[in-house]
């Protein structure tokens, strides 16, 4: 019987993975002025022991302005870049999983309180707000504050601003980079037409609404260290007539990749109220494999992938090169562990936990 896809290796540039299960970035609302706390480290701690092949931090914001709300992460100083530090020395003390980091600009969808306070938006005069930028006038939603429209100067300086915590990346040891452009935040904002309505070189044709997010990109890779890889994630269609969609996300998949990029991880929505999701097992798996098709550089499928069959199909049919867990691994930390057992394969684990592995699976632990 031959071994299940899900557990053969794979290499992401110069990054050796020892399987195909990545954890997504998942914001957790629980910084204190960018810096991470101690929720992060139990959080991103348990994940390290999961048995998955990386761990990505959740987007993390390079200016104080381009958080989601008052409670996220960032990288933009000294101050933050210490606090991650910490969480980082503590993870690896125990655990030898890579680490990578989503670095992020939420744009016109910046200003909003946590979630499980409804995640409204925040106005620009109220204590935890202040006003957002986007690449033009229009608010996320009707009848919120709208933000204002970024000059060449103030995207310059965001542009900037994902170089230098690429640099504080670089300096922290992470293995790779993630640069945030999907889920309908500042970078998608600049790709989709539906809310990028400049009238410069910056707006109307595809190549130009693609111009700033390539340029992030540009400095965010000379910016890494060059042996570890820069990863991109988008969303591969609006689920809005007339937005963005599977083509335009080749596009600029292949022209990430011309530019070195390493990978590319495929979710979809997020950039507009209107849009029509069809939820259900697997339903991104589809816009992942239209991108792997386009392109030589491995693909990542994300969005409801619960079951261990289902996750091996992904793999196994030439679908996606990897598959990303955030949800699902909230929910059960040690999925992989259950995969591996249900398929035959065998995983990672410390050797505190050697003990718990089951009678009949007296092969499904490798000691970490």
């Amino acid at each position: 019987m031959s071994s299940p896809k899900l557990f053969e290796p794979l290499s992401v540039g110069n990054l050796q993975l020892i399987n195909r299960i990545v954890i997504a970035p998942m914001c957790q609302y629980s910084a204190v002025d960018g810096c991470m706390s101690d929720w992060h480290l139990i959080h991103l701690g348990q994940l390290a022991q999961s048995g998955a092949a990386l761990l990505t931090i959740e987007a993390t914001a390079v200016v104080p302005e381009g958080r989601i709300s008052y409670a996220d992460v960032g990288l933009w100083d000294d101050a933050t870049e210490a606090a991650m530090a910490r969480t980082l020395a503590s993870i690896r003390r125990w655990s030898n999983m890579p680490i990578a980091v989503q670095l992020a600009h939420a744009g016109r969808k910046a200003s909003t309180d946590l979630p499980w306070l409804g995640g409204a938006q925040i106005a620009p005069t109220h204590k935890n707000g202040w006003q957002t930028t986007a690449p033009s006038a229009l608010p996320f939603a009707e009848g919120e504050n709208a933000p204002t429209a970024l000059d060449r100067g103030e995207m310059d300086r965001i542009r900037d601003a994902f170089a230098k915590a690429a640099r504080r990346a670089g300096r922290l040891g992470l293995d790779a980079v993630q640069i945030h452009a999907a889920h309908g935040y500042l970078l998608h904002q600049f790709l989709s037409p539906l809310s990028n309505r400049r009238e410069d070189e910056y707006g109307g044709s595809l190549e130009n609404r693609m111009r700033f997010p390539l340029e992030v990109f540009d400095a965010v890779r000379a910016a890494f260290p060059a042996a570890h890889p820069v990863a991109v994630r988008v969303s591969g269609t609006d689920w809005v007539e007339g937005g963005w969609d599977t083509q335009q996300t080749i596009a600029f998949a292949q022209a990430l990749e011309a530019r070195g990029c390493t990978a590319i991880h495929v979710s979809s929505g997020g950039l507009d109220p209107r849009q029509q999701i069809p939820v259900g097992p697997s339903y991104q798996v589809p816009l992942a494999r239209a991108v792997k098709q386009a392109v030589s550089m491995p693909v990542v499928a994300v969005g409801l992938i619960t079951d261990y069959n289902q996750a091996e199909a992904i793999i196994g049919t030439g679908d996606a090169d990897m598959i990303a867990l955030a949800r699902t691994i909230l929910y059960d930390p040690r999925w992989p562990w259950h995969a591996a057992a249900h398929l035959g394969a065998r995983v990672k684990a410390p050797s505190q936990y050697l003990r718990s592995q089951p009678h009949h699976s007296r092969d499904l632990f490798i000691k970490a």
